[in-house]
């Protein structure tokens, strides 16, 4: 019998293949003879090959993602190389759109589009038993959710005991924002309710705690995420707790939906929340419905009237925003105090619509994965470089969580510029945005801010303090012991330039 590989490259050890499991979950006949098996993106190209050929295989089937892409590409032509005996079939977003300008493409045998829940089944049903596929590129599935067996059976113990588990309640999303991939979906549908809720409670009952759903849009329909709340919460502190993940539309969050989050306790909710531009002009320009003032609103109750995580995200390099309107929606959301930031760089995804605005804003972007974007009419080159080290930083420095007591007088009073100059000031002294050791980091940070001006440096001496003692290092705080010393020595010089003028006079 042909053995039928489904595999990918995971971005960490810790994620699993949603896509993968679905697949494996719709082989019907073809199951006995189909594996799963996954990898990492810090895995060598070669490894990977060996270990897929161990196995046998006659048909691989790989998930093609835009953090994948460039490594996979390698996989499959290794394996070109060494067995051209074996199919290869791609999938998933990365590979659904563009097929002629993927090299990963061309080397392949097949791909299909889009969903392939069902489909992957058939196309292995034609090359194993006739006739041959005549196509190179499969259309999507038009398989109706009701129709599709569920993945959760396969997740395995190994999973639940170090993997994130994902779900997801719905499928799709009925907003049309320019830069994502799901702007190409007609709708929002969701899966039958009740055998979802089943399907969570044999996890549950499996030891699954940890809940990551992928809806893009869980508090659309609110009935339906009431009810799924509910059943979390009649669950929770019954023995290890709960933790839930959800997306949240910004602007949608009725009294009811309300009245269940303030339930939940500490520690057991995080809500992603994509705000990604408070500029109107922006938001239609791409296509972007958003009510600032009930975004506004919704955010100040989630943080002040519930425990609820907000991890927020802002994209920066949008067509028609300049700086200063990135430094407004950055203070606005700054003061609205998420307690995550998640500032990204525009990337290019392939098959959405922000590709219409390339020419008219004369957007430039990198040739490979993942497609950032490199000037735009608003922002040039060496602008959106800031950017990049101002993103990174600003994930190193507030949303680490190392630095709870320092940021407020970081961000007391214009929080965009401050931490612009204090990451174009690090990057100054050593060219440097990844590897910084945390002792370093201290250094930098404490330095850096004292160039900032209206930063009292007993203030920050005392804060920094707070941090450096709940921080994992071991030893004192030899950055300020330095500046103490230099402090003290500027202080002589300036005594014995006083004493000498005195004395001349």
């Amino acid at each position: 019998m042909p053995h039928i590989l489904l595999t990918t490259l995971n971005a960490r050890y810790i994620h699993s293949a949603f896509g993968l499991r679905y697949l494996y979950a719709n082989m019907e006949e073809l199951q006995p003879q189909t594996d799963i098996v996954e990898f990492n993106i810090n895995q060598r190209a070669i490894d990977i090959v060996e270990t897929l050929l161990e196995n046998k295989p006659q048909i691989i089937g790989l998930g093609v993602y835009i953090w994948n892409v460039e490594e996979t590409t390698k996989v499959v032509a290794l394996l070109k190389q060494i067995a051209p005996h074996i199919t290869l079939i791609l999938g998933g977003p990365e590979v659904s759109h563009e097929h002629d300008q993927q090299q990963i493409v061309r080397l392949a045998d097949y791909v299909i589009c889009g969903t392939a829940d069902r489909g992957f089944a058939k196309l292995c049903r034609q090359i194993i038993h006739g006739p041959q596929p005549l196509m190179k590129i499969h259309p999507a599935d038009s398989s109706d959710l009701s129709e599709l067996a569920l993945p959760y059976a396969y997740y395995n113990d190994e999973d639940i005991r170090n993997r994130v588990i994902y779900v997801e309640a719905s499928r799709g999303c009925p907003f049309k924002c320019e830069f994502c991939i799901s702007s190409l979906d007609k709708t929002a549908v969701p899966f039958e309710l009740d055998l979802f809720l089943s399907e969570m409670d044999k996890l549950y009952q499996r030891g699954v705690r940890h809940f990551k759903f992928v809806d893009r849009t869980f508090n659309l329909k609110i009935e339906n995420s009431a009810r799924i709340m509910e059943f979390f919460l009649e669950r929770m502190g019954e023995d290890a707790p709960l933790f839930l993940h959800f997306e949240l539309i910004p602007d949608h969050l009725p009294e009811r939906l309300k009245e269940i989050i303030a339930r939940f306790p500490k520690g057991s909710l995080q809500f992603e929340v994509g705000v990604q531009s408070f500029n109107p002009e922006v938001q239609q320009l791409i296509s972007r419905k958003q009510n600032e003032q009930k975004t506004c609103d919704n955010l100040r109750w989630l943080r002040q009237e519930s425990h609820a995580h907000l991890h927020t995200d802002l994209i920066l390099g949008l067509p028609g925003e300049d700086l200063a309107s990135i430094a407004a929606g950055f203070d606005k959301l700054v003061a609205l105090n998420p307690h995550e930031i998640q500032v990204g760089i525009l990337k290019r995804l392939r098959g959405t619509p922000i590709i219409r605005h390339t020419e008219a804003h004369h957007m430039r972007y990198t040739p490979h994965a993942p497609y950032s974007v490199l000037a735009t009419d608003k922002l040039d080159f060496n602008t959106l470089q800031r950017l990049n080290r101002f993103a990174r930083y600003w994930d190193m420095i507030a949303n680490s969580g190392r630095f709870s007591h320092t940021l407020p007088l970081l961000l007391n009073e214009h929080p965009f510029n401050n931490f612009m100059s204090l990451s174009d000031w690090i990057f100054q002294q050593g060219k440097q945005t990844h590897k910084i050791a945390l002792p370093r980091l201290f250094e930098l940070l404490y330095f850096g801010m004292l160039t900032l001006p209206n930063v009292d440096s007993q203030a920050l001496q005392q804060q920094i303090m707070k941090d450096f003692d709940a921080s994992p290092i071991k030893g004192r705080a030899k950055f300020l012991a330095h500046n103490e010393n230099t402090s003290e020595k500027s202080h002589r010089q300036q005594s014995n330039s006083r004493q000498s003028r005195h004395l001349a006079s």
